[in-house]
């Protein structure tokens, strides 16, 4: 438990109750939508809370039934013939999972370039508003009942859905997300509200939305939000009702080809899934924190081994909630672990209370990460980085929003490759490791020209720089530093060398360099801009 900060105890817990908040009608649309029983969702979502919370390096990121993997399941259940068959392939894709953190398959989150990744960030945002719109006034045929998920085979799609909504609009649920907006923005841009540390806007929006909703069936007024229109959390009726929503998977398929093949399937598309949102959540993350993504594979391996177990999902790191979790303030793992617990408590004691939080106040709260996430601002930070970074960020963007996950970020990586290699044909990055020990002087010496596709040694080396020691970062004979290890560089000097006592020195950069050390600040980009543009 070393990782835990009682410096954010408080913040933590209750950002962990805001993503609970958000997780829980997440978890039940992602099962309705993979044809798999709602309280499968239930189980994913509590056990990526705690188990892989508990597990994981990470400090934010939360993990749970995902929506990309909702096509792959609910294809595999028609094809495998049963939902305890599938079971079977999750646990067997979790094993594949643990196989792959053991031989270092994590790694292979170094070489995703940040432009792809801030775009595949904005993507999440716009399909994050796209999607809850519908939510946000009341209408929702295409996916009743359901909370973030595109059916593209039916009639209905992502921008009819919008249209549609137009013409079937509630006046209630319209009420209150914009009760819930005007919440959520006034705990963004007012002082006095942003102090209040104890009580974050999010769950403000969530209670006065519930209430707004009991007033109006208290009146009688016709305005009332309908049941299909809440939460809607299974309630059983005894304790043998409660265990017998569990379900063990059939062992005796294990032959069968097909569970196989399923589990492979699901192994790398979470296993990729993970690896994306966990560098995005490193990016995201306040205090600028590295996770050991190795580390992050066994622990969705063993979560989805237990999942798989017991009757839930499969489960991925998901971005949603852990950009929910950034926004709320959580700090450290205890957000996971503690959305986790609020879950599992929640199921057994107080289903009925959940059920009467109306989707409209919980889209309102996703709408406004959504814009935080696809902020103009970012768009108008990736232009002012030059082409280079520009180009590949909006065919993310577009292309992901456009196909899925998956899809867009390759999309969006082939044109990030196709960029660096033309403007680094003649690419050399020559760097020397040796053992160093506390109180000597590292000498690190940057080549000519360093791109993204070093990002990993220099990270490497960084982070395993002993604490107390003296650095010195050389780039006299450097013409072309990539934004992404400048953005390292900066990162290593504002936080990762403040914490372990190192000396940093720059030496040979474009513009002579000046480190406060009372802040460790260097403002990189801007003395190396010729540079990023060239």
């Amino acid at each position: 438990m070393r990782n835990f900060n009682s410096t954010y105890l408080k913040s933590d817990i209750l950002a962990g109750l805001v993503v609970f908040l958000i997780a829980l009608p997440l978890c039940l649309g992602i099962a309705l939508a993979s044809g798999a029983p709602l309280f499968s969702g239930i189980i994913s979502g509590v056990i990526g809370g705690v188990v892989v919370g508990f597990l994981s390096k990470s400090q934010i990121s939360v993990a749970g039934p995902a929506a990309g993997l909702t096509a792959i399941i609910l294809t595999a259940i028609a094809t495998l013939g049963s939902f305890e068959t599938l079971l079977l392939a999750v646990v067997l894709a979790g094993l594949m999972q643990v196989a792959l953190g053991f031989a270092k398959a994590g790694s292979i989150s170094n070489y995703f370039p940040s432009n792809v990744i801030e775009g595949m960030l904005a993507a999440i945002g716009v399909i994050i508003i796209l999607t809850q719109l519908p939510h946000a006034v009341g209408y929702d045929i295409a996916n009743e009942g359901d909370f973030f998920y595109i059916d593209k085979e039916s009639k209905h799609t992502l921008f009819t859905n919008i249209i549609d909504s137009v013409n079937f609009s509630h006046p209630g649920a319209i009420i209150v997300t914009i009760v819930s907006l005007v919440i959520l923005i006034s705990f963004n841009k007012l002082s006095f509200l942003k102090k209040i540390k104890f009580l974050p806007g999010a769950l403000v929006a969530v209670i006065a939305g519930t209430i707004i909703n009991e007033v109006f069936k208290a009146t009688g007024s016709g305005l009332i939000i309908s049941q299909e229109h809440l939460v809607n959390l299974p309630i059983p009726e005894s304790m043998s009702d409660f265990i017998g929503q569990f379900a063990t998977p059939d062992i005796s398929q294990i032959m069968n080809i097909d569970v196989w093949i399923v589990a492979a399937t699901i192994a790398t598309v979470a296993s990729i899934e993970t690896l994306l949102c966990i560098e995005a959540a490193d990016k995201l993350d306040p205090l600028k924190r590295f996770t050991n993504t190795n580390t992050e594979l066994k622990a969705q391996g063993f979560g989805n081994i237990l999942s798989g177990l017991i009757g839930g999902l499969p489960m991925t790191s998901v971005i949603v909630r852990t950009s929910a979790n950034v926004n709320s303030g959580g700090r450290t793992k205890l957000a996971t672990i503690a959305h986790g617990t609020f879950l599992m408590t929640a199921v057994l004691t107080i289903p009925f209370i959940l059920n009467k939080i109306p989707l409209a106040c919980l889209a309102g709260v996703l709408i406004m990460i959504g814009y935080k996430l696809a902020n103009p601002s970012v768009f108008k930070h990736m232009w002012d980085n030059g082409k280079f970074q520009f180009i590949p960020f909006v065919v993310t963007v577009i292309a992901v929003v456009a196909t899925d996950l998956l899809k867009g970020v390759g999309i969006g990586l082939a044109v990030s490759i196709f960029f660096i290699l033309k403007g680094n044909i003649k690419l050399a990055y020559f760097f020397k490791k040796e053992e160093h020990q506390e109180g000597e002087v590292i000498h690190i010496e940057l080549a000519q020209e360093v791109s993204f596709l070093n990002k990993a040694a220099i990270k490497q080396t960084l982070v395993h720089i002993p604490a107390n020691s003296s650095v010195i970062i050389d780039a006299s004979h450097t013409v072309y530093i990539d934004h992404d290890v400048l953005q390292l560089i900066k990162d290593f000097l504002e936080f990762g060398s403040k914490d372990k006592k190192i000396n940093v020195q720059l030496v040979g950069f474009r513009k002579e360099y000046k480190i406060n050390n009372s802040t460790r600040v260097t403002s990189i980009e801007a003395s190396t801009e010729e540079a990023v543009n060239s």
